[in-house]
């Protein structure tokens, strides 16, 4: 099966775009609707999410009947891909916390649980995201039984999911309170799973579409302009909301196809970096707020720009060393 290339860039894009905002948060303060790193900091996760079902769909779906083997050696192979550098950072950023962990949300950390039941207790700065998707993995199988045996049924959960999606933008959250006070809700998995299933749905209706890249750059042009200068403004509330939700969700979508459809490969110079960046782009997810972290307790001397920039290139650094030395060695354990 041949790698996608550029869902690749798309990742590493992402990856390296939520730790610049993490950064630049944590050396300037929180940044508003209305701006594209904050608008990014909130939807770059959202791009994450539509691209694990899409991925999960294209590496999965032709070989998933799905039987009981099946379904086993698919969260056997997703154990082996998640938890090992789950653990770690859980353990490490439990460490520099220097506080004991309640013994509850520490087990559910440890077993990927905490996803299923208490989804804000976490240890570590995106840690909630990948509970999600520990839950999201449940629902995979369940949308290949559903679209192979009754499309009907698959129609209708879609359906329902939606639903979901819906009743929190515009009922569950809160449009006059802030999102740091609603954030139990937003990051509730069952927020999040309808993303999940439209990049699991755009592998499924799209798979075989063809069409050339210049319309491809052109949809990519308007997604981006659109995420960028769609009018909203204040605390980023406004734009997990509303319409304004429907509309931003829209644009993930529309730029995931883009860089799904794109058919060309860019330069080697550009290339290579750029599938580095998306191989290692869990580890610079997860490492950035521990990079971050240890630097602010022991070289707390450094001013706010050398900082920012120490920690940029640590984190890459420390990523490609823990990719190729600790992710892919279990990775490739995960396929024996």
């Amino acid at each position: 099966m041949n790698r996608l290339y550029n869902l690749d860039y798309l990742r590493g894009i992402t990856a390296f775009g939520i730790m610049i905002y993490h950064y630049l948060c944590w050396t300037f303060g929180s940044f508003t609707a209305d701006t594209f790193i904050g608008r990014l900091g909130v939807y770059g996760v959202s791009i994450f999410y539509v691209l694990s079902g899409l991925t999960l769909f294209y590496v999965n779906y032709d070989k998933m009947a799905p039987s009981k083997e099946d379904v086993l050696v698919f969260f056997k192979k997703r154990v082996f891909r998640i938890f090992p550098l789950l653990w770690l950072v859980t353990v490490v950023a439990i460490i520099l916390s220097k506080t004991l962990p309640n013994p509850v949300n520490l087990i559910l950390n440890l077993t990927g649980l905490f996803g299923f039941i208490r989804w804000d207790k976490y240890y570590s700065a995106g840690i909630w995201s990948i509970g999600n998707e520990l839950v999201f993995y449940t629902f995979f199988p369940i949308f290949v039984l559903l679209i192979k045996k009754s499309k009907p049924l698959m129609f209708l959960f879609s359906l329902v999911l939606f639903g979901i999606y819906f009743y929190f933008a515009f009922f569950k959250l809160n449009l006059n309170t802030t999102l740091e006070l609603q954030w139990r809700n937003y990051i509730n998995p069952l927020n999040q799973v309808f993303l999940f299933l439209g990049g699991f749905l755009m592998g499924f209706f799209l798979d075989g579409f063809k069409t050339n890249n210049t319309f491809v750059l052109m949809l990519l042009v308007l997604g981006l302009f659109v995420f960028t200068f769609y009018p909203a403004s204040g605390d980023t509330i406004s734009i997990v909301t509303g319409v304004n939700r429907l509309v931003f969700t829209a644009c993930c979508f529309l730029i995931c196809f883009c860089f799904y459809k794109l058919s060309f490969q860019l330069p080697n110079f550009i290339h290579k970096p750029l599938v580095l960046l998306g191989e290692a782009s869990y580890s610079v997810y997860l490492l950035h707020p521990i990079v971050w972290t240890i630097l602010s307790l022991y070289i707390s001397n450094l001013t706010s720009i050398p900082k920012l920039l120490i920690s940029i290139v640590l984190t890459l650094v420390i990523s490609y060393l823990i990719y190729h030395y600790f992710e892919k060695y279990f990775i490739k354990l995960g396929r024996k």
